[in-house]
């Protein structure tokens, strides 16, 4: 990225610190104890910042933030600044900023489901804070077994980009959640009112443009081209056992799927197609996971499998047809062959 673009970024956490941290200062001379907040102040000052970049490489497209340098040290105790803030917290329960703080600081140390309580009782405070509407639907999507973003997520979501349009965060996961629900053509559309908002040429527009593009190949029921495709890019060739020709249906949906050798069970890319394109080849990589932060690249094996569903669910149902090549190293050029000969 551009020199403009980190003065710009160090200029806005700069007032967000301000905006935080004088209250809290000033109200701890109030209290008697200045020196005890005065460290937690400190504390904030350099856990925010990296509770940004930590939200990012967790949840956003970690490829934009390839300039960063991690901090390998970490002087001030911040267990015990967290302990202050919620001391303070308990005295003074309608602190917004002091419970938004609270959230962020959570988010930063990859404690979700914290960080969601606090953003609750932000909301609880202030039922306008985009803010909080984005961070709960953030860190209740990484909380949920299946990643997803639906029910009240979304619909926290929708009212923070309608009161917030160029909210990026709010645009980036809306369009996350369309796309997790199938709606590719919604997703490409949201995502495409994010591009403005982005600088021209960087790695944010080209990855946001990538995804579009694998959003509008979905859309139109066509594979997405590999060319662009950054990462790894497993190739799966699938085939029907002859035995089970008679078992098709017009309407059956096939699910070609790869999820990590060890850890949960949801895939970490999944490709979506009519059964009747049998026999068929597709190529799975990083931009066809459900969620950002679980994809092909996070893992270096996965499980490749294929699935033949009737109801058209994800979850496997009695009578689907499956069929799997067991594990592959995730950076793979070989094709990976499948043949769907058992029924589930």
């Amino acid at each position: 990225m551009k020199l403009a673009f980190y003065i710009a970024a160090a200029a806005m956490i700069a007032v967000a610190l301000a905006l935080l941290l004088l209250p809290l200062i000033r109200q701890g001379r109030r209290m008697g104890r200045p020196r005890g907040i005065f460290a937690l102040a400190l504390t904030v000052a350099f856990v925010l910042p990296l509770g940004a970049v930590g939200l990012y490489l967790l949840v956003g497209t970690p490829v934009a933030l390839n300039g960063v340098v991690a901090q390998t040290e970490q002087p001030v105790n911040i267990d015990q600044a967290v302990t202050e803030l919620r001391k303070h917290l308990e005295q003074k329960p309608d602190d917004v900023q002091g419970w938004l703080l609270l959230a962020q600081t959570y988010s930063a140390m990859r404690k979700p489901g914290e960080a969601r309580d606090a953003y609750d009782q932000v909301l609880r405070l202030d039922a306008s804070s985009t803010v909080a509407m984005i961070g709960w639907a953030e860190t209740d999507s990484i909380v949920r077994p299946d990643h997803r973003i639906d029910g009240r997520a979304l619909e926290l979501l929708e009212r923070a980009v309608k009161q917030e349009p160029d909210s990026q965060r709010g645009l980036w996961l809306l369009g996350i959640s369309d796309f997790q629900h199938d709606r590719y053509a919604e997703a490409a559309a949201t995502w495409r009112k994010l591009q403005p908002l982005l600088e021209p040429g960087s790695t944010v527009a080209q990855a946001v443009a990538e995804q579009i593009a694998v959003a509008d190949a979905r859309a139109g029921g066509k594979p997405a081209p590999t060319s662009t495709v950054e990462g790894p890019a497993l190739q799966v060739q699938v085939v029907l056992s002859p035995a089970l020709k008679d078992k098709l249906t017009s309407g059956d949906t096939l699910f070609v799927y790869a999820r990590a050798e060890q850890g949960p069970p949801m895939p970490l890319a999944v490709a979506k197609l009519d059964a009747t394109a049998l026999p068929a080849t597709v190529t799975l990589t990083d931009a066809m996971g459900m969620t950002p932060q679980l994809k092909l690249s996070s893992v270096p094996r996965v499980f490749v499998g294929a699935r033949i569903s009737r109801s058209g669910q994800a979850m496997p149902q009695p009578g689907d047809l499956e069929g799997d090549a067991g594990v592959v190293d995730v950076g793979t050029r070989t094709p990976v062959k499948i043949s769907i000969d058992k029924v589930h």
